[in-house]
C-alpha cells in the first residue's frame, strides 16, 4: 500500500469500516472517518482517537461535505435487514444521495472511490453460483428493495461518473461477512445465532433452514477490498467466501461450538429471502490475486469469543 494517502472512510465507525480503518492506520496512512453513528460506534475507533493521522467527523452522507482526500472508501449504509428496513426511505436516500455526494467529492478532488456494493444486487438468484456477469433477479417493490435496488443505483451512478467524468471507481460486491464488532442486535444470521446460543435462547431459523449462504471472515474481506482499491481493475468484482452452507448447518455448528442448550425454532421465511447465495470469485483470484484463507470454523471461534466478552459485559 502506498504511503501518505489521505483516506476518507464513510461509515467508518461501523463493523466493516472500522476494520478498514484499522488496516489503513497500521499502514501509516491518514484517515478521515465520516459517520452519523446511526449504526456505528465510537468504541470501534477508540484506539485511534488521539492519533494525529486520524480524524472523526460526525456527518450524514446524504448531505454534501467539502474535504480534501485522495481515496474514498464509501461504506456508509445500514447492511442488516433489521436496520435497512427500519427506515427504508432513508436507506434508499443513503444509497443514491450518499453515493452521489461522494462521487461529487471524488470528481472535485480527483480521488479514487471504492463502493461497497453487495451480493444483494443479484436478488433471489436464478443463476448459481453468482458470477459478476449475472444481472440479477430483484423485486423492485419488496421489503428488501430499498437496499437491493439502492445498491444497484449506486453502482449505476459510479459507472456513469466513470464514463462521463473519467472518474476512477472500484466496485466490490460483498457477500455475507462476519466477525468481531458486528452488532448483537443487527439481525444478521451469524450474530443472531451466536447471541441466541450464548444466552441459551431459541435459535430462530427462517423457513426450513435449507437456504444457503457463504460466509467470509472480516479479515479476508478487508484484504480483498484493499487489493481492489490498489489495483487497476474497475469492473464490479465479487468478494466473498465460496464455501456454501445451509442455514441449519450453521445453526448446529454454532450451537455445538458454544455447547448451548438452545432449541431450534422455525419461523416463516421473509419475503424475497434469497434461497441460495454463493460467489464465483474467479475474477478476484485473477485480478486481485485474492481468495479467502479463513475457514468458517476458525472465523466462528474468533467471533464467538468476541460476543462472549460483549455479552458478559
Amino acid at each position: 500500500m502506498s504511503k501518505n494517502k489521505r483516506n476518507l472512510v464513510t461509515g467508518g465507525a461501523g463493523f466493516l469500516g472500522s476494520h478498514i480503518i484499522d488496516r489503513l492506520m497500521k499502514s501509516g496512512e491518514e484517515v478521515i472517518c465520516l459517520d452519523n453513528l446511526n449504526t456505528g460506534h465510537k468504541k470501534n475507533l477508540i484506539k485511534w482517537w488521539d492519533n494525529p493521522l486520524f480524524e472523526f467527523i460526525r456527518h450524514d452522507v446524504t448531505e454534501p461535505i467539502m474535504l480534501e482526500v485522495d481515496r474514498i472508501w464509501h461504506l456508509a449504509c445500514p447492511a442488516s435487514p433489521i436496520h435497512y428496513q427500519n427506515n427504508p426511505i432513508k436507506t434508499a436516500k443513503i444509497s443514491f444521495l450518499g453515493t452521489y455526494n461522494m462521487l461529487g467529492l471524488a470528481k472535485r478532488t480527483k480521488a479514487r472511490l471504492l463502493l461497497s456494493s453487495t451480493s444483494e444486487v443479484y436478488g433471489d438468484p436464478e443463476v448459481h453460483p453468482q458470477p459478476e456477469s449475472y444481472k440479477g433477479s430483484v423485486n423492485t417493490i419488496g421489503i428488501r428493495s430499498c437496499y437491493d435496488e439502492g445498491k444497484r443505483i449506486a453502482e449505476t451512478l459510479c459507472y456513469d461518473y466513470e464514463r462521463v467524468h473519467n472518474l476512477e471507481v472500484r466496485v466490490a460486491r460483498i457477500f455475507n461477512t462476519y466477525g468481531p464488532r458486528m452488532l448483537p442486535s443487527d439481525g444478521r444470521v451469524v450474530s443472531n445465532f451466536i447471541v441466541q446460543a450464548i444466552k441459551n435462547d431459541p435459535i430462530t431459523i427462517y423457513g426450513e433452514g435449507t437456504q444457503t449462504r457463504s460466509f467470509c471472515y472480516v479479515d479476508d474481506l478487508v484484504d480483498g477490498l484493499i487489493r481492489l482499491m490498489n489495483c487497476n481493475y474497475s469492473k464490479p468484482i465479487n468478494i466473498g467466501n465460496p464455501a456454501e452452507f445451509t442455514i441449519i448447518e450453521l445453526a448446529k455448528l454454532i450451537k455445538e461450538k458454544i455447547n448451548s442448550n438452545s432449541e431450534l425454532k422455525f419461523l416463516p421465511l421473509p419475503q424475497d429471502d434469497p434461497k441460495q447465495r454463493k460467489p464465483l470469485i474467479e475474477m478476484a483470484k485473477k485480478e486481485l490475486d485474492w481468495e479467502p484463507s479463513f475457514e468458517l470454523k476458525r472465523g466462528l471461534d474468533l467471533t464467538i469469543d468476541y460476543f462472549k466478552k460483549e455479552i458478559s459485559g
